[in-house]
């Protein structure tokens, strides 16, 4: 993960990743995650996105990573939500009622410190811009310690599925076969949706998105 490059993006604001709203594939296939208010989500890589006010809409608990301060300072900001904020060695935990979102690596957050910061069991998982936007060497690890941090909680993740040599990542095409190395092994993938994008990947190359839900083996 190139931290130059996505601090860059946020000082610069070319957040194009960076929705008006909550993502549609969200609201249409959350139900299958089988949430109940009170209940814990967690969301890698999470910037600024309006699917976490969405979420907590849904009476959830949301917690979040990501690496730009820029990011969660806004987060904080545009819910008008003044945040406890906490150091935790590499990691900074920011936190206001149901919200709680470490600044950091992603890889640098442990569970010693989602019990510093109090989060209990977390109950889902939600990738909507975190695989896509990590380079095909780095997918293994990240895939590994999401799993772990979360203790295999089920997730719903959107992938995207195009032509790589037509057009450079983030965000990089994840098809079903990546997906099914990176996760197989731990859970039941169930493709839930594969549909076209549209106006195709910045209007360069056609693309498909697709939805998928992961369930642990038992």
């Amino acid at each position: 993960m190139d931290h130059a490059f996505w601090h860059s993006r946020w000082q610069n604001q070319q957040i194009g990743f960076h929705l008006d709203q909550a993502n549609p594939l969200l609201v249409s296939h959350f139900h299958h995650l089988a949430l109940t208010a009170g209940q814990c989500i967690f969301v890698p890589l999470c910037g600024k996105s309006l699917d976490i006010p969405w979420l907590l809409d849904q009476g959830l608990q949301v917690v979040g990573i990501e690496l730009s301060p820029l990011a969660v300072k806004a987060l904080f900001q545009e819910l008008a939500l003044t945040p406890e904020v906490e150091e935790m060695g590499a990691i900074t935990c920011y936190r206001a009622g149901p919200l709680t979102v470490f600044n950091g690596d992603f890889f640098a957050l442990s569970q010693t410190q989602l019990k510093q910061a109090q989060v209990g069991q977390i109950d889902a998982a939600y990738d909507r811009a975190a695989l896509v936007a990590l380079p095909a060497d780095m997918r293994p690890r990240y895939s590994q310690h999401l799993t772990a941090l979360t203790a295999h909680a089920k997730q719903l993740l959107v992938s995207f599925d195009y032509d790589q040599s037509l057009q450079a990542g983030p965000p990089f095409s994840v098809d079903s076969q990546a997906v099914q190395q990176l996760y197989g092994k731990d859970f039941k993938l169930s493709l839930l949706a594969d549909v076209p994008l549209a106006g195709g990947l910045k209007g360069k190359c056609p693309a498909q998105e697709q939805v998928w839900l992961l369930q642990a083996l038992s």
